[in-house]
């Protein structure tokens, strides 16, 4: 099968509303990026600095850059190779390396995801165990194959499986935030733990190092760069007013970001934990939080449930990009390219999940699934990211892009089109300048 006879076998699916665009792409971005990533960062970056630089970078690059790659889904109607090979070759072999991006990221975050879910079981036992405990066995194998089949099952129904998954869980997901950190602002650590996100150090303001963090951290929370926007784009009905659904999008991801901080800070100042603990903060400390806390089994149910209502998301929206790239560039039938992807996920994330089981597999003496993280993370994401803006500002006429937005917006387009095409000089000088200083 062509892909021209796929195309004209879909019809291309939409999404039925506008209002369903931004509940579906809420809740592809809204998981790991900021329920888990997000408060480990701000840890490790001493809190409320990080956060100022965060949220200045979501408002003058990240907020831009979303609209541009949801536009341009919107312009070209196809997955991200096909979106990016209206500018030539060099944007085809780019769509290819975001595809390849994305197969790299969503093979670990399956994994972590099965942590979630693995977690939220021993919830419900009333069992929660320390994370070295809990990954003493092959818990990350089985709950990661579980994850993985359970994501390929629910896409092999397509993109209206996925919307429907949004509209349940977005809600439940935004009342379990809330009571969470409502819970959190009522313990001895919260006066502290608002210190520390809200009174920013200003001297280290001054570090580019934090700076390159926050970007990366706001392209994370935004989920810039690893084709989620664009192909979701794809799918928006006609009427849909681009820069309206998108503002909606970044404000809710923000605000969750945030609430994420709210959620789990307090809990760490209560009980004297190190706040800069790094990735396993939510899987290594909050078990012995709840363990102390009177009525933390219940509250370890709620928070655990909602982290892998978080998590499952984005895999979705990861494995989504790599199936659209799939089967409409090679012609394959929808359920087949489901089934091939949900395949090579568990061939190629099962390295990262026996790292953490007694094989304790590594690369140059570091968990497989840690290195992966690092390879695929920040800088890899920024680079993505640039490149795409990059490629799209210099080289799709401005119009186009402008009249994909859905309204005649020549304020919003010449802030993307100035965006865009700045920003991979300011991120080379800055690495320049970050290497020779």
């Amino acid at each position: 099968m062509s892909a021209e006879e796929y195309d004209s076998q879909q019809s291309r699916a939409q999404w039925s509303s506008e209002p369903a665009f931004i509940f579906s792409m809420a809740a592809a971005a809204v998981g790991l990026g900021n329920i888990w990533r997000f408060p480990y960062m701000v840890g490790e970056n001493g809190g409320g600095a990080f956060i100022l630089a965060y949220l200045i970078c979501v408002v003058v690059v990240a907020l831009p850059l979303m609209l541009l790659e949801v536009s341009a889904g919107r312009l070209q109607k196809g997955n991200v190779v096909r979106t990016f090979a209206r500018i030539g070759r060099a944007g085809q072999a780019y769509g290819w390396l975001v595809v390849l991006l994305t197969v790299m990221i969503t093979s670990y975050y399956l994994v972590i995801t099965g942590w979630t879910l693995g977690y939220a079981i021993s919830a419900l036992r009333f069992s929660v165990q320390p994370f070295d405990d809990f990954t003493s066995g092959y818990n990350s194998v089985w709950f990661f194959l579980a994850v993985t089949v359970a994501a390929t099952a629910l896409l092999i129904k397509g993109v209206g499986a996925i919307e429907r998954y949004a509209n349940v869980m977005m809600p439940l997901l935004l009342l379990m935030i809330l009571t969470v950190a409502g819970i959190g602002m009522t313990m001895q650590g919260w006066a502290e733990a608002r210190a520390f996100m809200f009174e920013p150090d200003m001297a280290r303001l001054a570090e580019p190092g934090l700076w390159f963090a926050a970007l990366g951290q706001a392209f994370f929370t935004l989920a810039i760069g690893q084709g989620y926007l664009i192909t979701y784009g794809s799918f928006i009905p006609a009427k849909t007013h681009v820069p309206r659904a998108s503002l909606t999008v970044a404000g809710f991801e923000t605000g969750v970001a945030l609430l994420a901080g709210a959620m789990i800070f307090p809990f760490v100042f209560t009980y004297g934990f190190d706040p800069g603990t790094g990735s396993q903060l939510a899987f290594d400390t909050l078990p012995r939080v709840f363990e102390e806390m009177p009525s933390g089994a219940w509250l370890a149910i709620l928070f655990f449930g909602l982290f892998f209502a978080a998590a499952f998301s984005p895999c979705l929206a990861g494995l989504k990009v790599i199936i659209a790239a799939i089967s409409e560039e090679f012609g394959m039938s929808h359920r087949r390219a489901v089934v091939g992807v949900g395949m090579l996920m568990v061939l190629l994330g099962l390295p990262s999940a026996l790292s953490f089981s007694p094989i304790a597999l590594t690369i140059a003496g570091e968990p497989v699934l840690d290195y992966v993280d690092r390879v695929g993370g920040t800088n890899t994401v920024i680079a993505s990211s640039v490149i795409g803006a990059g490629l799209f500002c210099w080289l799709v006429p401005r119009p186009q892009i402008s009249d994909a937005l859905g309204a005649r917006s020549r304020w919003w387009s010449m802030r993307i089109y100035i965006v865009g095409r700045t920003l991979p000089f300011v991120v080379a000088a800055a690495l320049i300048w970050r290497v020779v200083v």
